[in-house]
């Protein structure tokens, strides 16, 4: 059964207990310079608005691309458990991502206009291998549809510890405004805004040691802003 994956848990602690051992293990081979510590890990992340024809956003299709090494720690540990049924072990992996996820928000946040916006229960997930990375795609919707028409939404993805990075896909070392796909009208500008976190923040981020975390919502001030504005 997955449940015997070390550590048990929430999702965070699985995701910390795998980054800590692995960060120690990297940290023990080099000399005696300074180490960044924080984050221990990272989630590359696409993005797709959901809206039906008449450019009401419904939710965000979301696929998030866990960082090889936790990933080939995850198959490694599926495969000892599960033998050469890894798809088996992949399934209750999302559900049980899935149920964590929904105690945290599902690390996310969107706000229309400025104003905060109601997230809705997740029902269509999937956990899978693809290029030798685990990845978990998954469907949030909003509690309450939103017209685009003139409107601005934009959403935050971030750990709110700041242990594990949240960053969009790349395209020529830049984050790639094709993570934001929008389906029908109106016509959407679409962007991905860096973080600009305080140097003082970055700091303490990297005071942090190996096993500690940051304060609920640090993370926040270095997530990225997907931003659809909309004519």
């Amino acid at each position: 059964m997955i449940g015997v994956l070390p550590p048990l848990g929430s999702l965070l602690n699985k995701f910390r207990g795998y980054w800590v051992v692995l960060a120690i293990g990297v940290c023990g081979t080099l000399t005696s310079s300074p180490v960044m510590a924080h984050p221990h890990g990272w989630i590359d992340l696409s993005v797709r608005v959901i809206t039906d024809d008449d450019g009401v956003a419904t939710g965000l299709h979301q696929t998030w691309r866990m960082d090889p090494f936790y990933s080939l720690v995850v198959f490694e540990e599926l495969q000892q458990i599960q033998g050469s049924n890894l798809q088996e072990g992949l399934d209750q992996l999302g559900s049980d991502i899935r149920d964590n996820l929904s105690q945290q928000h599902y690390f996310t946040e969107v706000r229309v206009n400025g104003e905060p916006q109601a997230l809705g229960e997740v029902s269509e997930y999937t956990a899978l291998e693809r290029d030798g990375r685990l990845t978990f795609m998954f469907i949030l919707p909003l509690a309450s549809p939103q017209p685009l028409a003139g409107r601005m939404l934009e959403y935050q993805v971030f750990d709110p510890t700041y242990y594990i990075e949240v960053v969009h896909e790349e395209e020529d070392g830049a984050p790639s405004e094709q993570a934001l796909i929008l389906n029908g009208e109106p016509d959407c500008r679409l962007s991905v805004l860096p973080a600009d976190p305080d140097p003082e923040l970055v700091m303490q981020a990297a005071l942090l040691d190996v096993d500690e975390t940051g304060e609920p919502g640090f993370g926040r001030h270095f997530a990225e802003t997907g931003r659809v504005k909309c004519d």
